[in-house]
């Protein structure tokens, strides 16, 4: 099976992978958006169109804007 391990909040989990799954992708799904969300792929921070590849670890981080 060819997946990917998702952490965001309270969420930690293995999801399955499709081709040429991208962040973009990701975000769309969780109906989240990338003005409030940062993206690390295997700890390092990705963008949008970075293709998701089978074991990796995406961590999306919520963005807190402050004033």
């Amino acid at each position: 099976m060819v997946s990917f391990n998702l952490k965001f909040k309270d969420i930690d989990e293995k999801r399955d992978l499709k081709d040429n799954y991208t962040i973009q992708n990701l975000l769309d799904d969780m109906e989240l958006s990338a003005q409030t969300i940062v993206a690390k792929q295997n700890g390092e921070l990705a963008i949008e169109e970075s293709v998701i590849e089978d074991g990796d670890e995406i961590q999306l981080v919520q963005i807190i804007y402050g004033g």
